[in-house]
């Protein structure tokens, strides 16, 4: 057997192998997909901005990992929704002063990706209240007697939460 035949060999049993494994060829994202809208996220809650800066940072993770362009309504394939539904600040301990020495930030997301022009979903997630939509949740802790801030943590849990909401836009295995 010459070095060509062993090589050939090779690489048809490592393809066949990878193949049998259920492994996939390419990226984790639906190649059928190139475009996706991302309206502003909704909130009712009184915190003022989160939605906007939450909107930002998953426009932000999706150009840097996907291969999805960021398109207006109109021209798009998908629209990926989402709403704040919960902005949450826990106390985690506190001085003998009662003054808060570690707090925690609690943000709450449903996010809907769906097909623009048909209304079908890509991503559908069973959840107890509303079957069609995925609720999230990303926690940051801070303490404020270190110099760390509300908007450090807010910071921290939106970028987090944006990186949680485009995982879900990729392929299942």
């Amino acid at each position: 057997m010459t070095r060509r035949d062993f090589l050939n060999l090779f690489s048809c049993v490592a393809v066949g192998a990878i193949a049998g494994c259920g492994y996939r060829i390419g990226g984790p994202y639906d190649p059928e997909v190139r475009s996706v809208h991302v309206p502003i996220f909704t909130s009712d809650l009184f915190r003022r901005d989160i939605n906007i800066e939450l909107t930002e940072a998953v426009q932000k993770e999706i150009r840097a990992r996907t291969p999805f362009q960021i398109s207006s309504a109109e021209h798009a394939d998908t629209v990926l929704i989402g709403h704040v539904v919960e902005v949450r600040k826990d106390v985690l301990g506190e001085t003998a002063f009662d003054d808060p020495r570690q707090l925690q930030l609690g943000i709450g997301v449903e996010v809907l990706w769906e097909e623009n022009h048909t209304g079908q979903l890509l991503a559908r997630h069973q959840v107890p209240i509303d079957a069609p939509t995925r609720q999230l949740l990303m926690q940051a802790n801070f303490a404020p007697e270190v110099g760390q801030s509300f908007a450090t943590a807010k910071h921290e849990a939106i970028t987090r939460l944006a990186r949680r909401i485009v995982d879900l836009m990729e392929m299942p295995w």
